[in-house]
């Protein structure tokens, strides 16, 4: 059984309610015709108000748990898988080497932090340039992944929308291969998941870059940025984010007992906090998968104050029949 778990922030003081209805499409070729219609309002970054929640099974598509699932929120670097997938996808289909090297532009240089601090006119390999923005979100060699395969930053957010589309992510608009700040870069907690799920489906063989902690450029170790792989047992990726405007963004893949889960958080107050809460909800799912009784029903993972310290890590009961 394949679980995936999306987490985007849950307003101040709601329960921890499940969804019993929903359903989203995670075939490998969802319709090209969008859905989506056109948002005059900007994603959320009221910190009262953009966090979002979200459980699935990543086999079936059922829904286990959702909180503002569907809310319009900034990605921040959770934009990167989408820049990843069509790498892979190009890798995959030999309109890419993994030993090419990249000639960086001087847009690619001048991307802010986080970077590998590329300079114009460096050569970057393929295979530093996916670890790079895996491991520490680098937005230097995200820029430099995007203009090599869409030849300018414009046509490959077109690339990454047309995608979008294609994997059913109808409430996603992609302006950047960052995730840097644009109020018209936009994207929901149901979507996310769609595509974490589609990363591990379609790309088996390059899946293991999610689950790297670390890797080696010019002599100089960069550290990953995702905390919740080096405390929890089972996990393997996926992505972190974060601008202002989102708050702290995760989305997370864990496998314990025979199920396999993807989690995602949009807007969480902290980096602890986020990552508290992301623990929280590994545990629920998988003891209450593993048939283990409900310690408390009344804790919600969006109270950090109850969840920075993870006294207890409660489970919580699955909705049936609902997919999304």
């Amino acid at each position: 059984m394949i679980l995936l778990i999306v987490m985007a922030t849950a307003l101040p003081g709601e329960g921890f309610a499940l969804s019993e209805s929903q359903k989203i499409g995670i075939s490998k070729h969802a319709s090209h015709k969008s859905t989506h219609k056109k948002h005059h309002a900007r994603a959320s970054s009221n910190t009262e108000d953009h966090f979002s929640a979200l459980v699935v099974d990543a086999g079936s598509g059922h829904v286990l748990y959702e909180k503002n699932a569907g809310g319009i929120r900034y990605p921040a670097s959770l934009t990167k898988m989408m820049t990843l997938y069509l790498t892979f996808d190009a890798l995959k289909k030999g309109k890419l080497k993994m030993d090419k090297t990249l000639i960086v532009s001087a847009k690619a240089a001048a991307q802010p932090q986080t970077n590998i601090a590329l300079e114009k006119n460096d050569r970057l390999p393929v295979r530093t340039a996916i670890e790079s923005v895996v491991v520490r979100s680098a937005n230097d060699s995200a820029m430099a992944l995007g203009e090599a395969l869409g030849g300018t930053e414009f046509n490959f957010a077109l690339m990454m929308t047309k995608k979008a589309r294609e994997l059913g992510m109808k409430n996603t608009v992609f302006r950047n291969p960052s995730g840097l700040p644009d109020n018209k870069q936009h994207t929901t907690a149901f979507d996310m998941a769609r595509l974490a799920i589609a990363l591990r489906r379609d790309f088996p063989e390059y899946y293991h870059f999610f689950s790297l902690q670390s890797f080696d450029y010019h002599g100089i170790t960069y550290p990953g940025h995702n905390h919740v792989m080096e405390r929890y047992a089972g996990v393997d990726g996926v992505k972190t984010g974060y601008i202002r405007a989102s708050g702290y963004n995760l989305v997370t893949s864990a496998q314990k007992d025979g199920y396999k889960i993807v989690a995602v958080i949009m807007g969480g107050s902290t980096i602890t906090s986020r990552d508290n809460q992301m623990i929280v909800l590994l545990d629920r799912t998988f003891a209450q998968l593993a048939g283990q009784p409900k310690d408390v029903a009344d804790d919600d993972p969006s109270d950090t104050k109850k969840n920075d310290s993870l006294e207890a890590h409660n489970v919580m009961p699955l909705a049936q029949g609902g997919a999304f």
